[in-house]
C-alpha cells in the first residue's frame, strides 16, 4: 500500500479503478516565414476555436447548468479580446508562428489574472491558458485523449476547464491533481458533482498508472494506492456515514436558519453572475451575500455602459425576489490590468489603487455602476457594498454621490428605491474602526481573505507562505469580533462573506460573536443550515 496526501476540495470517500490523464504531446512548430500566412492560420484557427467551444458551451448548459457553462463562455470572449488579438499579431510580425503566438500571448494574459489577489478573479488565469492551448492544438494539429469507458478516479497533473467540462462526469469517482487549487475547475467540478477529490496531491502518475485500486479520503486530504484490507474497511465505513450524512442533509431544505434559542441567521450566496443567481436559488439559500461585478468589466475593450449594468443587477434582483441581494461595487485595479480603464502597473497592486479607491478617482467608471444599481433596486431587494473602505471619509464620499445620482433619476422621472449602503470590512483599518464606521454604514459584510491577508502581511497567493497564512490567527479573531460589537452596538447587521463564512469549524463561533448573515458558495448552505438549526446559541 502507497499513500500520500493533497489539497481536500470536497469530503467523502471514493474507491475505484484510476486512470491516468495525459495531455497530448505539444510538437514545436515552425514559421512558414510569411507573417500573412501565419495571421490567416491564427484566423482560421479561430474560427474552428469558436465552433469547438460554442459546440461545448451547449454541451455544458444541459449537463451542468449555465453557472458552469460560464466557464467556456470565458473563453469564446476571450476569442474575441482585442488586447489578445493585438498581441498575437504583434508576435507574428515579430517572426513567431502562429501556434507559438498565440499560447505564448495567452500565457502573458493568464499571468496577469494569476497574479490577482480576488481569489474568483485569479481563478480566470487558467480560462485564458486553456484557450490559447486550444488554438495551440488546432494550429498543430493535437488531438485529444481517450478515457476509457466505467467508473473511475482520474489523475492528473491538472486539468484545464474545457477538460473538466468534456469529462464524462457519469463515469468519475473523483478528482486527483497534481497542481490547481480550491478555486481551480477542477474543484469547482468536485463540489458541483459532490465528488471527493484531491488538488496539490503528492501523487506519481507513474505509480496511479500501475494499481489496481485507488482510494481518495476528501475529509483528510489523503490517498491510497492498493489500500490494506484494514483500510479498505475504514474507507468503506466512512464512504456509508458520508452517504448518510449527505441524504440527511436534505430534511433542512426549506427550513429557516434559526438556532434553538431563536436567532435567525441568514445564510447567504456569493455569486458572480445573473446564471450564479439561478444556482443560489435552487441550492435553497436565503439571499445573495456577496454578487461580484467583475465580470461585468472583464473580456471586453471598453466599459459597460449603464444600461448593460442595469440588465445585470435587474435580472439578478428579479431572480432573487424578496431575497436580499448585496451588490459589491467595483472592486478592480491595477493588478487586474483592465487595458481599456488605463490603470498604470504599480510596485504593489495589492496595496494600490483598487476597488473604492478607483472608483472615488474616476466617477466615470463608477457613476454608470451606482445609476444602474438605484435604477435596478426597483426589481428587487437591494443593498450596496463598497470595498477596500479604509477611512470613513471615503464611505461618506460614496454616500454622497449615490445621494446625488439618486436625485439626478428622479429628476430625470426614473424610478429608485432607497438602497442600504455598506462596507466590505476587508482592511485592518476599517475593522478598527468599526465603530465609526457603523454611524454611516446600514450593514456591515467582512471579507475574511483579505482581513486575514493584511492583518499578517501574508499574500495569500504565495505558495510558501501557506504555513503563515493563518485563518484563525488570534488577532484576526479579535478584529472579528470587534466589528461584529460595533454592528450591534450601532444597531446594524454584520455578516461574513469571505471563505471562512462557509467554515463549519467557525459557523457557531460566527453566531457567538454577533453576527447574523454568513455568504458561502450555493452549495454549502445546506450543510451550514443544519449547524445553524443544531446550535444551542
Amino acid at each position: 500500500m502507497k499513500t500520500g496526501i493533497g489539497l481536500p476540495v470536497f469530503p467523502g470517500v471514493s474507491i475505484g479503478p484510476a486512470v491516468v490523464y495525459r495531455k497530448s504531446e505539444r510538437t514545436l512548430p515552425v514559421s512558414s516565414g510569411d507573417p500573412a500566412v501565419e495571421q490567416a492560420k491564427f484566423n482560421a484557427a479561430v474560427e474552428t476555436a469558436r465552433e469547438q467551444l460554442s459546440a461545448l458551451f451547449e454541451k455544458a448548459k444541459v449537463e451542468l447548468g449555465e453557472e458552469k457553462a460560464a466557464i467556456v463562455e470565458v473563453q469564446m470572449l476571450m476569442l474575441d479580446d482585442l488586447d489578445y488579438l493585438d498581441g498575437v499579431a504583434l508576435a507574428i510580425e515579430g517572426g513567431a508562428a502562429a501556434a507559438i503566438a498565440a499560447l505564448d500571448t495567452g500565457e502573458e494574459f493568464a499571468q496577469i489574472f494569476a497574479a490577482m489577489d480576488d481569489e474568483y478573479m485569479n481563478a480566470r488565469s487558467a480560462d485564458v491558458r486553456d484557450m490559447s492551448h486550444r488554438l495551440y492544438d488546432i494550429l498543430c494539429g493535437n488531438t485529444g485523449f481517450q478515457l476509457p469507458e466505467g467508473s473511475f478516479l482520474l489523475v492528473a497533473e491538472d486539468l484545464a476547464p474545457s477538460e473538466t467540462i468534456q469529462l464524462p462526469r457519469e463515469n468519475i469517482l473523483a478528482f486527483v491533481t497534481r497542481q490547481g487549487s480550491s478555486s481551480s475547475h477542477t474543484a469547482i467540478l468536485a463540489r458541483t458533482l459532490n465528488i471527493p477529490s484531491l488538488v496539490q496531491s503528492n501523487i506519481e502518475l507513474e505509480d496511479a498508472e500501475s494499481c489496481q485500486i485507488l482510494a481518495v479520503d476528501g475529509f483528510t486530504g489523503t490517498w491510497y494506492m492498493d489500500p490494506d484490507e484494514q483500510t479498505m474497511a475504514m474507507l468503506k465505513a466512512k464512504q456509508a456515514e458520508a452517504a448518510a450524512d449527505r441524504a440527511a442533509l436534505e430534511a433542512y431544505r426549506g427550513r429557516e436558519s434559526i438556532t434553538k434559542s431563536g436567532r435567525k441567521i441568514i445564510l447567504a450566496a456569493n455569486i458572480g453572475s445573473p446564471e450564479d443567481a439561478e444556482a443560489a436559488v435552487a441550492a435553497d439559500c436565503e439571499g445573495v451575500g456577496l454578487m461580484r461585478s467583475e465580470f461585468l468589466y472583464l473580456g471586453r475593450d471598453t466599459l459597460p455602459s449603464e444600461d448593460e449594468l442595469f440588465e445585470a443587477y435587474k435580472q439578478v434582483g428579479q431572480i432573487m425576489g424578496e431575497r436580499p441581494v448585496v451588490i459589491r461595487t467595483l472592486d478592480i485595479g491595477a493588478d487586474k490590468q483592465v487595458s481599456y480603464m488605463g490603470l498604470e502597473k504599480e510596485e504593489n497592486p495589492a496595496l494600490g489603487l483598487r476597488g473604492l479607491r478607483i472608483c472615488l478617482t474616476r466617477e466615470e467608471i463608477f457613476r454608470p455602476q451606482l445609476r444602474a444599481i438605484l435604477r435596478a433596486s426597483v426589481y428587487g431587494n437591494l443593498l450596496v457594498m463598497f470595498p477596500m473602505v479604509a477611512s470613513v471619509w471615503e464611505l461618506k464620499a460614496a454616500k454622497a454621490l449615490c445621494a446625488k445620482l439618486r436625485a439626478e433619476l428622479e429628476e430625470e422621472g426614473i424610478e429608485t428605491k432607497d438602497v442600504p449602503i455598506g462596507v466590505m470590512v476587508e482592511t485592518p483599518a476599517a475593522a478598527v474602526l468599526a465603530h465609526e464606521l457603523a454611524k454611516e454604514a446600514a450593514f456591515f459584510s467582512v471579507g475574511t481573505n483579505d482581513l486575514t491577508q493584511y492583518t499578517l502581511a501574508v499574500d495569500r497567493q504565495n505558495a510558501k507562505l501557506d504555513k503563515f497564512y493563518d485563518p484563525y490567527h488570534p488577532a484576526l479573531m479579535a478584529l472579528l469580533a470587534h466589528i461584529a460589537k460595533s454592528a450591534n452596538e450601532a444597531g446594524i447587521w454584520a455578516g461574513i462573506c469571505g471563505e471562512l463564512g462557509a467554515d463549519p469549524k467557525m459557523t457557531e463561533k460566527f453566531i457567538e460573536m454577533g453576527y447574523t448573515e454568513l455568504s458561502m458558495a450555493a452549495g454549502r448552505i445546506l450543510e451550514a443550515r443544519k449547524i445553524v438549526c443544531e446550535s444551542e446559541l
